[in-house]
C-alpha cells in the first residue's frame, strides 16, 4: 500500500513513505529499487531523494497522472524550496492510487486538513523591501499547492493592519504576517480592539520573516529556519498553536500590547538610529551597537520590579526541565493575569516592588529568545510562564562591552556579571533624562514613565514545538556546554 511506481520522464520510479520519510526513488532495469538511498544531500551518483515526511504538501492523481509536491534543500545549509515529482502511474488501478495519496497526505498532516483558510498580510516596506517578491514567488505557492484559501492584503500605511485585525473575521484558520516584528505588533493592537477580542486573540499568527530582525520567527522556527521563508510557509501548514504571554504596556491613560520586548538605553538608540540602514538588514544592529560602545551614554532611570527570580543558574534549570517536560511550570510562577485586569491590580501579583538603583547602560525587557538573529537576549525566556524576563545592563568599559559581541547569538551575555538578569511578574520605569529613546516591538513610543504588566497565555502563535525553537546551552560566559 505505501509504494507506487511511476513513470517519471522515461524512468521508473518507485514512490513509497513510512512514519518518517517519503522516498523518491529510480529502479533498476531489472526492477528492483536501487540500493543506496542516502537522503535529498547526496552525490548525483546516490539516486534515491529523502524527504522528510513533514515536507509533504501535498499529492493528487489525475487521468492516471500522479502529482506530489514538497519541501527539499539542496544541502544541509540551504533553504527550504518546493519541488514536484510526477509521472503516469504503472499498472494501478485508480482507486488504489488516490487512496495512496490519500494515505501519504494523511501521514504528512498527522490527520489535520491540508487546506487552510488564511488571511495574509504583506508588508511591501518592511526590511529590505522584498516582502511582496518573496511572498509571490515562494510562499504563496507553497499555500496554494496544499489547496489553501487565500485573503491577501498588501499594507499601504503605518497602522494598516491594526485597521485590518480590528476588523477581520473569525472563521479564519490562521493569520499568515508576511514582514517583521513590527507588523505582529501592530496586528495584535488590532485584534485587542476586536469586537470579539478573546476569539480573536485566539486565531493564530505565523510570521514569515520578510522584516529587519524577524525575531519571533527566529524564536518559533530556531536559527537554521528562522530566516527561511519557506520554512515559515510550512509552519502555517504543519504548526501547532503556542500559548504565548503578552504584554500590557501602559502609559499614563493609554495602554498597548506588547508581544517581544521593550528597552530604553542604548539598545533602544540603536533601534532607532539605524532606521535607515533598513536595507542592509540586521546587519544595521551590529553596526548601531559599535558606535554606540564609542559613546557609551549612560540611561538615567528610575526602575522598579516585583521580580519573582534572580538566580541564573537556577532560571536555566528551570529552563530544560520545562523542555524535557519534567515541571510544567515554576513553582515561584505568580497566579495568572487576565487581560481584563488593570495593571498593578491586587489580583495581578503578589511581589513587592524592588526598586534597582545602580547606573546602567540600558534596560531589555522581553519574551523570546531572540531579538535578531545576532542577539539571543532573553535564553531562558519560556513562552507562558506568567512572568517577563528584564535584562539591565550596569555599566562597564567600552573593551568589555565589544567582548561581549562575542557569543552573543549563543546566549553568553547572559553569564556576564554586569548584566543584572531577572524575572518579573511587572515592571515599571521612569526616565531621568529630558530626552531619549523608548522602544517597544522595535517602533519608538513617547520618552515617558511607563507601566508593564503580564497578560498569560493571551497570544496564540504557529510553532512546529511545544516551547520556542532555540535551545540555551552555554554556562558561562566562555561558552562552555
Amino acid at each position: 500500500m505505501n509504494q507506487l511506481l511511476i513513470d517519471s520522464r522515461g524512468v521508473s520510479t518507485s514512490l513509497r513513505f513510512n512514519d518518517a520519510s517519503f522516498f523518491i526513488e529510480p529502479t533498476k532495469p531489472d526492477g528492483h529499487n536501487s540500493s543506496c538511498c542516502a537522503g535529498i544531500y547526496a552525490d548525483r551518483e546516490v539516486k534515491c531523494t529523502e524527504v522528510p515526511l513533514r515536507n509533504v504538501i501535498y499529492a493528487k492523481v489525475t487521468s492516471g497522472v500522479i502529482e506530489v509536491q514538497y519541501l527539499v534543500r539542496k544541502g544541509k545549509e540551504s533553504r527550504l524550496n518546493l519541488a514536484t515529482t510526477t509521472g503516469a502511474v504503472q499498472n494501478e488501478d485508480s482507486t488504489r492510487v488516490k487512496k495512496w495519496c490519500e494515505a501519504l497526505l494523511l501521514a504528512a498532516y498527522q490527520g489535520a486538513n491540508p487546506s487552510k483558510n488564511l488571511k495574509v498580510l504583506v508588508n511591501p516596506y518592511g526590511g529590505k523591501g522584498k516582502a511582496r517578491a518573496s511572498y509571490v514567488t515562494k510562499v504563496e505557492p507553497i499555500f496554494l499547492a496544499a489547496g489553501c484559501t487565500l485573503d491577501v492584503t498588501y499594507t499601504t500605511h503605518g497602522g494598516h493592519a491594526i485597521e485590518i485585525a480590528r476588523e477581520m473575521k473569525l472563521g479564519y484558520d490562521a493569520l499568515v504576517v508576511v514582514s517583521g516584528d513590527g507588523l505582529i505588533h501592530e496586528v495584535l493592537n488590532g485584534i485587542n480592539q476586536h469586537e470579539h477580542r478573546d476569539q480573536a486573540f485566539c486565531i493564530p499568527i505565523a510570521p514569515i520573516p520578510t522584516g529587519s530582525g524577524n525575531g519571533m520567527s527566529l524564536n518559533l522556527l530556531g536559527l537554521q529556519d528562522g530566516l527561511d521563508v519557506c520554512a515559515a510557509a510550512l509552519n502555517v501548514l504543519k504548526g501547532q498553536p503556542l500559548k504565548t504571554d503578552l504584554f500590557s504596556f501602559t502609559q499614563g491613560n493609554r495602554r498597548r500590547i506588547s508581544f517581544m520586548s521593550q528597552t530604553i538605553g542604548i539598545t533602544a538608540d540603536i533601534d532607532i538610529e539605524t532606521e535607515h540602514l533598513r536595507w542592509m538588514g540586521d546587519t544595521r544592529f551590529i553596526i548601531g551597537y559599535i558606535r554606540a560602545i564609542i559613546a557609551r551614554k549612560s540611561c538615567p532611570i528610575e526602575l522598579s520590579m516585583k521580580v519573582v527570580e534572580q538566580d541564573k543558574s537556577r532560571m536555566m534549570d528551570v529552563l530544560h526541565a520545562r523542555r524535557a517536560g519534567e515541571s510544567s511550570s515554576p513553582s515561584s510562577v505568580p497566579s495568572l493575569h487576565s487581560a481584563d485586569k488593570k495593571p498593578d491590580s491586587p489580583s495581578s501579583s503578589h511581589e513587592e516592588w524592588t526598586r534597582f538603583k545602580r547606573p546602567i547602560l540600558w534596560m531589555y525587557a522581553g519574551k523570546g529568545p531572540f531579538v535578531s538573529r545576532d542577539l539571543m537576549q532573553f535564553p531562558v525566556s519560556l513562552a507562558d510562564d506568567g512572568l517577563i524576563d528584564i535584562s539591565i545592563q550596569e555599566i562597564t568599559s567600552r573593551r568589555a562591552l565589544l567582548r561581549a559581541m562575542d557569543g552573543a547569538e549563543e546566549g553568553r551575555t547572559y553569564w556576564i556579571n554586569t548584566n543584572r538578569y531577572f524575572k518579573a511578574s511587572a515592571y515599571r520605569a521612569r526616565p531621568l533624562a529630558p530626552k531619549g529613546t523608548l522602544v517597544v516591538d522595535g517602533e519608538q513610543v513617547p520618552f515617558e514613565e511607563f507601566q508593564v504588566d503580564v497578560l498569560n497565555g493571551l497570544g496564540t502563535f504557529l510553532a512546529p514545538y511545544p516551547h520556542y525553537a532555540p535551545e540555551f546551552l552555554v554556562r558561562d560566559i566562555e561558552g562552555n556546554t
